[in-house]
């Protein structure tokens, strides 16, 4: 992690760039990929009975759980130290296991599990879109 008194070098070609060697990008299409799951009509069917408890299979499922739960520490230790090149490293790795968590476990499939990863993937969204916010950086529902 870099400090606030670290000397930067910025890379323009890369901010210009349209891949996930673009942080911002990464980021951003992470929050987009979300949004568009969350609008499959076959989710907005299954998502009418109310989650009645939460069941996670996966080691990417409870990676992605550990590094949201850590989001409102974060935070608070950020508005004490004033370390704010904190949240863009955080956002950074949270979508990096979204994607990871997105390869390897379906979102669309039927049963409890399925309830349990869609309301993790909202999680995901909200924590993606508000550290963004935060950023000043747009938060697209596609790309």
């Amino acid at each position: 992690m870099r400090a606030a008194d670290t000397h930067m070098d910025f890379d323009l070609d890369l901010a210009k760039e349209k891949s996930e060697k673009n942080p911002v990008y990464y980021v951003q299409y992470a929050h987009a990929r979300i949004c568009s799951i969350i609008k499959q009509p076959e989710l907005k069917k299954k998502q009418k009975k109310p989650i009645t408890r939460l069941i996670y299979y996966h080691r990417s499922e409870y990676e992605l759980i550990k590094e949201l739960v850590r989001y409102p520490d974060l935070l608070s230790d950020i508005s004490q130290t004033y370390e704010v090149h904190r949240l863009p490293f955080y956002t950074i790795k949270l979508a990096e296991l979204f994607h990871n968590f997105y390869a390897q476990c379906r979102v669309i499939d039927n049963g409890d599990v399925n309830h349990s990863r869609v309301a993790l993937v909202k999680a995901t969204r909200i924590v993606l879109r508000n550290s963004l916010k935060m950023m000043g950086v747009s938060a697209p529902t596609k790309m």
